[in-house]
């Protein structure tokens, strides 16, 4: 069904880096939601009403909040999809995060709603009138639901859309919650024990939770999260694979939106390259790699020295040292201002954020003695970094 769907409504909906295949993508999940839970919301309001159940009317609104949860997402994959402009020079991605945040205040405040109302229920107890034909509308209810949060899922990992894997994780908890109201109608059926109030708080709480979960997803992308540590990697690996490149660091990836990011480098080269020669090589590999990945990279060149023994020698002994302290700190940009009387050693180290001032300030002192008893000359002139991804996971 979701495949023919797709077919039926996306044009070239293979060719899923195009923005107006994206946008398109985002409107099929956002109409096939409203027309679902509108539906779904309907069908419960009315059981829920003739029953007199509190846990079916959460049920119900529920799907409610869902339909105008559909709603935002279809506004926000349409402003998401709009143009690069003066005031927003790469783009308008971010509006899909913004869009998928709404929908988890939405998911809270109905959670929220409803945990009143259950308790309410709780101390006021009212009887409950069990229909067969409501539980299996109930049941059919988790069907539609069920097939929702798996169309929404396949898409949105498709698309790589957080607004749909939001709104495919909503669907997933309402099957639960679902059957949770089923379970308090069929206990009251064989038991005759109401625990409508109860399974509607936990339903509530369920929700509350859902909602919750969806706002943590949406909130990292705002904030700036970790890249994923395979395009860090492949980028890393793409760069250094050119002729010419000795090595990278320093690898940072902003995130726009879903389709839309950059990033900035250091690619090492020799210091004795032409300067011409060296920054074309930069040029050619920003062209390529920017057209290849589709996304936007900027490099700066770090000219190190790749030809005086001696120099490559203290690099090795200290890089070694370095890793023999601690594996999982590194070190780039090495440079030498050599002296009769004093050797200054210049570079950068990559610690984890769990070290703190205290401790780096340590490993930074230990590392200076282990140098200078090699050649008491030395002097280091350090520069703390951090990794903005760990590859090592």
């Amino acid at each position: 069904m979701t495949d023919l769907l797709v077919k039926l409504f996306v044009k070239d909906y293979e060719n899923i880096e195009n923005e107006k295949v994206r946008t398109a993508y985002g409107v099929l999940s956002s109409i096939v939601g409203i027309c679902c839970n509108v539906l779904l919301f309907a069908v419960k309001v009315v059981i829920g009403t003739i029953l007199g159940s509190i846990a079916v009317v959460a049920d119900a609104f529920n799907n409610l909040s869902d339909a105008f949860s559909s709603i935002i997402s279809f506004v926000g994959v349409k402003l998401a999809s709009r143009p690069a402009d003066k005031e927003h020079p790469f783009g308008h991605g971010r509006y899909e995060y913004i869009a998928a945040f709404i929908v988890a205040c939405l998911v809270i405040e109905v959670g929220f709603t409803f945990i009143k109302s259950a308790a309410d229920k709780i101390l006021h107890p009212e009887a409950v009138t069990f229909s067969t034909i409501s539980v299996i509308i109930l049941c059919l209810s988790i069907l539609v639901k069920l097939w929702l949060g798996l169309f929404n899922r396949k898409l949105g990992n498709r698309i790589n859309s957080s607004v749909m894997k939001a709104t495919s994780a909503d669907a997933l908890g309402d099957v639960l919650t679902t059957a949770a109201t089923i379970v308090s109608l069929l206990i009251y059926r064989i038991l005759g024990w109401n625990v409508d109030g109860i399974v509607g708080l936990l339903v509530a709480v369920v929700v509350v939770f859902a909602g919750i979960n969806i706002a943590k997803d949406t909130i990292r992308p705002l904030l700036g999260e970790r890249p994923d540590p395979e395009i860090y990697k492949m980028l890393e690996e793409k760069v250094e694979a050119y002729d010419g490149i000795v090595g990278t660091h320093d690898l940072i990836i902003h995130n726009y939106g879903p389709t839309r990011s950059m990033a900035t480098i250091h690619a090492e080269v020799s210091n004795k390259e032409d300067i011409e020669t060296s920054h074309e090589l930069i040029d050619k590999i920003e062209r390529e790699v920017t057209k290849e990945t589709g996304i936007f990279l900027v490099i700066h060149m770090d000219p190190v020295d790749v030809e005086d023994p001696f120099v490559i020698e203290w690099r090795e002994r200290v890089y070694k040292l370095i890793r023999e302290m601690d594996a999982n700190i590194s070190a780039h940009d090495f440079r030498m201002v050599k002296g009769k009387e004093q050797i200054n050693l210049i570079f950068d180290i990559v610690v984890p954020y769990d070290y703190n001032i205290e401790k780096t300030h340590q490993f930074i002192i230990d590392l200076e003695a282990r140098i200078r008893q090699i050649d008491s000359r030395c002097q280091c002139v350090i520069t703390i970094d951090h990794s903005f991804c760990d590859t090592q996971e």
